[in-house]
């Protein structure tokens, strides 16, 4: 598995790297066989600090997790738990899905787009209907299936994610509705 370890304005030590390193290893070993990498970074809020971490699944899914604590290892140490109960929450989730599928997960590329947002307080019209671009980039749609896409959006504490259904191939959208529900777009 590939780290990633780094600090917003914070130095990270290569012990706390090597920490980060065996812990994360020991919560990946337990519930994934196959992480092929992990992005961890500290900063600072006031007086605590913060640890994010992002692991990639083999399986495409991408699981996430955030610890804040008054000292650094404490930090990655509430960071680690949440992920180590993510990843058991959703083991027989993985492991079913894991099973079915006979190869990786197939993304596709596509552009992602920033757009400027409309400022109407003063009551004027737009001077045109197109919206400015900030940024650009490029982002991968996974073909998954639609529960697979759920479990996704549920790891990556998102509230949309588009997907390429496996089933029939067409792109697809799930969401997380006002009322905590989930919806699904599937256009025919």
């Amino acid at each position: 598995m590939r780290y990633q370890i780094s600090g917003k304005q914070i130095d990270v030590g290569e012990a706390l790297q090597s920490h980060v390193k065996s812990e994360l290893g020991e919560v990946m070993d337990k519930y994934s066989q196959r992480p092929t990498d992990a992005l961890v970074v500290f900063s600072r809020d006031g007086h605590n600090h913060v640890c994010e971490s992002i692991v990639h699944l083999s399986t495409g899914l991408t699981a996430q997790a955030k610890g804040q604590a008054a000292d650094i290892y404490a930090a990655f140490d509430a960071c680690c738990e949440r992920m180590d109960k993510q990843l058991r929450r959703y083991k027989r989730r993985l492991k079913d899905h894991h099973r079915e599928r006979t190869g990786p997960v197939e993304f596709a590329e596509a552009s992602s787009y920033i757009l400027a947002a409309e400022d109407e307080a003063d009551g004027t019209e737009p001077d045109s209907l197109q919206p400015m671009i900030i940024a650009e980039m490029e982002t991968r749609i996974p073909q998954i299936s639609a529960g697979e896409a759920v479990m996704q959006m549920e790891l990556a504490h998102s509230n949309v994610l588009v997907f390429r259904n496996e089933r029939h191939g067409g792109l697809n959208v799930v969401y997380r509705r006002d009322d905590g529900n989930i919806g699904w777009i599937d256009p025919q």
